[in-house]
Formats: structure tokens, C-alpha cells, sequence
């Protein structure tokens, strides 16, 4: 900046005593721009004082350092993900599973962090890396791979963040999260395994299907005894309603023959006139002089 100044008066015809004075007060940016440095939010710094470490507690703002003597290092406080390449690790049945993980971490001691591993990251993620996969081998050593499968998913994650934290806190680092993306076989056991587990789906569904027919047996038979129970009550009923009915009306019959004991006969003759004679070209063969024909012969 003072150079540009110092060219600028030169070209512009400044007198000698006016060019010191505005190269003087270059210099004196200059410096004053060497003995200040700021520290954002997703920064944190180590001063450095003859390469010696000095602080490294920065709050983010703005700091004041001796030119030559301190320099800053300033490194990425946000949280980082190391994505590990797929490995092969033995489950309890001694079978060989291939492990997609990734991991979340962020600088939790900065000066842990630079005495650890330089403030390198690619050498923090190299040593976490080693230590997840570790901590990994330990965890699905315990579990068949039904269980990785299926329900530990998430007691594996806990147990890797805690079984990690020390170790990643001695290299400075703070571990946010480990997660298993996914688990695959090797082609070698895939067959073998979906086999079984496709036979082990073809059992239960069996189980299901019996169990269904059973109870659908249950519920038939259940159905045709109420049928029956309802059918014989129906009938109970109908024969009693049926019995209450004939009385009644040989109740009626009976008062309305002791009434008029001459109007009935000729009453339920006819009827039986209407009955024999329903259709035409019935014949009956009896004697004239016979009851039947009572209402048929002429009163005097």
C-alpha cells in the first residue's frame, strides 16, 4: 500500500518532505495491519509466540499480536464428516458383512488437536478413521446379522459414540455422530443366506395359514351352532304361538257351537260343500238320504 502511495506523489510532483511523511504513514498501516487478527464464528486459532503455543481459547472477534514474534493458525470449527471407504467385518456366526459408515465430528480442544496430529486434517480423519473401524469390529463381533439387520442399528451408533469419545478427545477431536449408511454380503454368502431367509419367510407364512384355517374352522363351526340354537328356538316358539292359536280358535269354535248349534252345522256344511265341489267335474258317489245332503233337500 505504501509503495503505491510512494509511486502515486512521485508521479504527481509532491514535494521530498510530503513523500516521507505519506511513506511513513504506509509503513504505519502496514504495521498496524501485521499487529491485528480476527477470529469468526466458525474459526478457532492457536497464537504462536517463537513457535511456541501462547493461547488458543479465542472467542470469535478481534486480537492484537506482535509482528515477527507471534503468528496465528486458524483452523475449521464446523462439523466435518469423514466418509469411510466399504470394509469387511465378522459377525458372531463368522460371517463376513461389508460396512458403509461415515462419521461426524468437529475440533473440540485446539490445542489438543494440533499437538495430536498437526492440525492436519486429512491426518485426523487417517487416525479416527483406524478408530471407528476398531470400535466397528468390536461391536459387530457381538451381533448375528439378523440383528445388524434389523434392530441394533441404533444401540450400535450409541455405543460407538461412547466407546470413541476418549479416544477422539485425546487426539482433540469431539465425535458428533457415527452412523452405518449400509451393510451388504459378499456375493459369496448371499445366495446362502437369502436362501434362508426365504425359507424362513415360507415357515411363517405356514405358521400364519394354519393358524387361519383353524380359526376359520373355529368361526364356521361356532356359526352353525348358533343356527341350530337359533333355528331350534324359532321352532319352540312357532309350535308354542301354533298351539296358543289352536286352542283359541277351538275356544271360539266351541262358544260360537254352544250359541247356535244349527247355524254351525249348517255353517261348516258349507264349507265342506266348497271343498268337495272346488272344481268342475268332481263327482261324488252317495246316498241321497245321507247327511251330507241335509242343506240340499227341500224344507217343508
Amino acid at each position: 500500500m505504501s509503495v503505491l502511495l510512494l509511486v502515486v506523489v512521485m508521479q504527481g510532483g509532491v514535494n521530498m518532505s510530503q513523500n516521507k511523511i505519506l511513506v511513513g504513514l504506509g509503513l504505519l498501516i502496514t504495521l498496524g495491519t501485521m499487529c491485528i487478527f480476527t477470529v469468526s464464528q466458525t474459526e478457532k486459532a492457536i497464537k504462536f509466540q517463537l513457535g511456541e503455543i501462547v493461547k488458543s481459547d479465542y472467542e470469535p472477534g478481534l486480537y492484537f499480536k506482535l509482528p515477527f514474534i507471534n503468528n496465528i493458525k486458524k483452523f475449521d470449527s464446523r462439523i466435518l464428516t469423514m466418509d469411510s471407504k466399504p470394509e469387511r467385518f465378522l459377525t458372531a456366526e463368522k460371517k463376513n458383512v461389508i460396512v458403509d459408515s461415515f462419521v461426524k465430528w468437529r475440533i473440540g480442544d485446539v490445542n489438543t488437536f494440533y499437538t495430536a496430529v498437526s492440525g492436519d486434517q486429512m491426518q485426523a480423519n487417517i487416525r479416527l478413521d483406524q478408530v471407528i473401524k476398531d470400535a466397528l469390529r468390536s461391536e459387530f463381533s457381538k451381533r448375528d446379522i439378523k440383528q445388524l439387520v434389523s434392530t441394533d442399528r441404533g444401540l450400535i451408533r450409541e455405543a460407538l459414540v461412547k466407546n470413541t469419545a476418549l479416544i477422539a478427545k485425546s487426539l482433540g477431536m469431539e465425535i458428533v455422530d457415527v452412523q452405518v449408511k449400509r451393510i451388504d454380503l459378499p456375493s459369496e454368502v448371499s445366495n446362502s443366506v437369502f436362501l434362508r431367509m426365504e425359507a424362513e419367510r415360507e415357515r411363517v407364512a405356514r405358521e400364519f395359514r394354519s393358524q387361519g384355517s383353524e380359526a376359520a374352522e373355529r368361526i364356521l363351526a361356532d356359526a352353525d351352532k348358533q343356527r341350530e340354537i337359533i333355528l331350534a328356538n324359532a321352532y319352540r316358539d312357532a309350535e308354542i304361538l301354533k298351539g296358543d292359536g289352536d286352542a283359541k280358535s277351538a275356544e271360539v269354535y266351541a262358544q260360537a257351537y254352544g250359541k247356535d248349534v244349527e247355524f254351525f252345522s249348517f255353517y261348516r256344511s258349507l264349507n265342506a260343500y266348497k271343498e268337495t265341489f272346488k272344481q268342475a267335474g268332481d263327482m261324488l258317489v252317495l246316498d241321497p238320504n245321507s247327511d251330507f245332503f241335509k242343506y240340499f233337500k227341500q224344507q217343508k
